[in-house]
Formats: structure tokens, C-alpha cells, sequence
């Protein structure tokens, strides 16, 4: 066979991979939701939300968490700072929903180089409950969010977590978010569960209180600069599994510029870099890149116009990506495939570079993460030493 006959064939595999993976996601989401044997007398379960700031839709993804159909739960919300902009909502919160529902705990405890985790310990500790879920604060809870994790609940689980899905976008930088949270990770995440590689994703996680403190506990977590990350191997090393819910929940993203987004997409991907190389290594597979190279490769080989392959090859992508985000419901528009289109312009910077950069942005803190793995927040000594006093007082 020919260089552009290998080349050809390769583009071709690497196209129905990607559309086999999307055809196994769409399965995997279409499928009924069944009530959990396991926890099917619905438990009581406490929510810990960590907050930071005012966002966009912080009152809605607050009041969704407070009017879910479940018949015991409770919400405890975590802010570091007592001065944060975020704590006369709560409070307001508290006031109109009832302090046996709704708790304030302000304060956090240095854990990690992580703040998220940080500001979730004392929640946790607090949770009097065997069933936590660990929850951001920009997720839209639907009135079933508790029944939709519990059900997930297998007896080999460990862990039961959603991964975000974009929703409302009100910029073309906010669709092209939608475009990486969506068709592209979501849906991979989900190939990956069906294939029995469950990732933990920190958007919403569901945790058997008992089973994380006999394994140290929330603390447990700042193992990883992500926690979903150590959540992910903290479970593979007791013998259980990560699962999904049937269908992820959630995120309105209001307004985004294009720079915020690849600069998050940065973020987690170097994060990703550093905690599961082998996979991270590969992902460059499931953008296409690669095949547009080949076809236009193969193209030249025979004789054929040069553009004539990679439009074949981004034609079978985005209509793949397109009837998987359609069948699922999913944010869709006409500009979603030219979100699509920067997405993947954008991702091959993105993965190339979080094999060599190492500052980035996490909650307002300027963080290195370092190519060996190890990580640090800037100034972390002093951040540390005053934590550790406010604990102590």
C-alpha cells in the first residue's frame, strides 16, 4: 500500500473511533434512569456547596439546591472569607428557606494547594449524614438532583458524579465552552464509564461518608491538585467504581469570552497532564487534527483537491457531534459547529502547551503546577501559616 493509501486508512479509523465513541455516549445517555436497588429507601443526604463571589446565576443555582423534591436533605454552604460578596445571599437564604435546611459555615482549613477542597472541609465535618454530595456552586439542581445521583449507585460503587453540561451561552465564547463541556468532554467521559474507565468529575459528587473517612476522610482528596482526581484513584484502589449519572447536569455559563475559556480549558488540561499522563497523552487522538492532516495527505496522493479530504473528515465529525448533542438535548444552535470548529483549532495549543507551561489561574489564585506532578499556590507558606491560625482559633 501506498504512503497516501496508510494515510487514508488511518484518517478513516480515527474518523469512525470518534464516531463510535459518540455512538456509544448517545446510548449510554438515552438509556432509562432506574431507581437504585441499593439506596432505593432514599437516605437523607447533605449537600456541601462551596461558594466564591457573585456569578452570573448564583441566586438560581442557590435556589435550585434549596426546592428539590427529596424528602430529607439539608445544604450547608462553605465560604472561606466571612466577607466574601457571596454571604448576604446565603443569609438571605437561610432567612427564607430555615436554618435546619440551610447552614452557613465560614472559615476554611488548609488541606491542599487546592481552595475548593479547602473550603470544604469543615462542611464535610459537619455533615451528619452517611450520604454527602459534594456539589459546585454554578450547578442547576433539577427538582430530581438527589434521586438522579442515588440511582446511580451500584453495590461495586464508590462514587457517583455528573459531569457539567453548558447550558444558556450568551456570547459566541460561551458556546464555544459548551462545545469543550459537551460533545467533546461529557461525551468522552461517558465512553469512558461505559467501557469501565468511570472518571470523577468535582461538579457533583456523591460519597458514602463512611467508606471516604475510613480512607482519610475529605483530607483524602488533597492527595491530587484536583480532588477528582485523587477521588478517581482513591476509588480504583479500594476495588470499586466510578459511575455516572444518566444524564449530567447543568452549568449556565451567561457570557464568556473565548480567552476565559481556553484559558480554563488550559487549566484543566494541564491539571489532567499531571495526574493521568497516559491518558492526557492519547486525547490529542479524539480531536481532528490528526485525520485532517492524513486526508489532506492522502488527497495530495491521489491527485484529488487537498481540501476535499479534511472537509470530508470535519463534515463526519460535526455531524456526529451534532446528532449526539440534538438526541440528548444538549445547548445547539447555527453556530454551534463554528463553535466546534475554534474548539478544535484551539485544543491542540492547549494540550501541547500543558506539557510545558505551568502557571495558571484557579478561584483568583495564581498557581504553579509543576511537570513532575507537585504543585503550589504563590505565597503558599504565608497563606498556610494564617489558615492555620484562623483553625486554631
Amino acid at each position: 500500500m501506498t504512503a497516501a493509501g496508510w494515510a487514508a486508512g488511518l484518517a478513516v479509523l480515527l474518523v469512525a473511533v470518534n464516531l463510535a465513541g459518540q455512538a456509544i455516549a448517545l446510548w449510554r445517555l438515552r438509556r432509562p434512569l432506574q431507581r437504585s436497588a441499593v439506596l432505593a429507601d432514599l437516605p437523607p443526604v447533605t449537600i456541601v456547596r462551596p461558594v466564591r463571589g457573585i456569578e452570573a446565576f448564583s441566586r438560581e443555582t442557590a435556589v435550585s439546591g434549596l426546592e428539590l423534591d427529596y424528602p430529607s436533605y439539608s445544604t450547608i454552604f462553605c465560604v472561606a472569607d466571612g466577607d466574601d460578596p457571596i454571604v448576604p445571599l446565603i443569609e438571605e437564604m437561610i432567612a427564607r428557606y430555615g436554618a435546619d435546611k440551610v447552614r452557613l459555615i465560614v472559615g476554611d482549613v488548609v488541606v491542599s494547594a487546592n481552595p475548593k477542597l479547602n473550603n470544604c472541609v469543615r462542611g464535610w465535618e459537619a455533615a451528619t449524614t452517611d450520604w454527602v454530595i459534594l456539589a459546585d456552586s454554578n450547578v442547576l439542581m433539577p427538582k430530581d438532583y438527589i434521586q438522579r445521583m442515588l440511582a446511580a449507585w451500584r453495590p461495586e460503587t464508590g462514587l457517583v458524579c455528573s459531569t457539567p453540561a453548558g447550558s444558556r451561552p450568551q456570547s459566541f465564547g460561551a458556546e464555544v465552552e459548551c462545545a469543550f463541556l459537551n460533545a467533546f468532554q461529557a461525551r468522552w467521559q461517558y465512553v469512558g464509564e461505559a467501557l469501565g474507565l468511570g472518571f470523577a468529575q468535582g461538579k457533583s459528587m456523591l460519597w458514602n461518608k463512611p467508606f471516604l473517612d475510613a480512607r482519610g476522610g475529605i483530607a483524602a482528596l488533597g492527595a491530587e491538585i484536583a480532588e477528582d482526581a485523587a477521588a478517581t484513584k482513591l476509588v480504583r484502589s479500594a476495588g470499586k467504581h466510578v459511575h455516572l449519572v444518566g444524564q449530567p447536569f447543568e452549568q449556565p455559563l451567561g457570557p464568556r469570552r473565548i480567552a476565559d475559556a481556553v484559558q480554563r480549558q488550559f487549566r484543566w488540561a494541564r491539571l489532567r497532564r499531571v495526574t493521568f499522563l497516559p491518558f492526557f497523552a492519547i486525547e490529542i487522538l479524539s480531536a481532528p487534527l490528526l485525520p485532517v492532516l492524513l486526508a489532506a495527505f492522502a488527497c495530495l496522493g491521489y491527485g484529488l483537491p487537498v481540501w476535499l479530504g479534511p472537509l470530508a473528515v470535519l463534515v463526519l465529525w460535526y455531524l456526529g457531534e451534532i446528532v449526539l448533542s440534538a438526541g440528548v438535548g444538549w445547548f445547539l444552535n447555527w453556530r454551534s459547529p463554528f463553535a466546534m470548529l475554534v474548539r478544535d483549532i484551539a485544543f491542540p495549543g492547549i494540550w501541547a502547551y500543558a506539557f510545558v507551561g505551568g502557571e495558571v489561574s484557579w478561584r483568583g489564585n495564581a498557581m504553579k503546577i509543576r511537570t513532575d506532578g507537585t504543585n503550589e499556590l504563590n505565597d503558599t507558606a504565608p497563606a498556610l501559616s494564617a489558615a492555620r491560625a484562623k483553625i486554631s482559633d
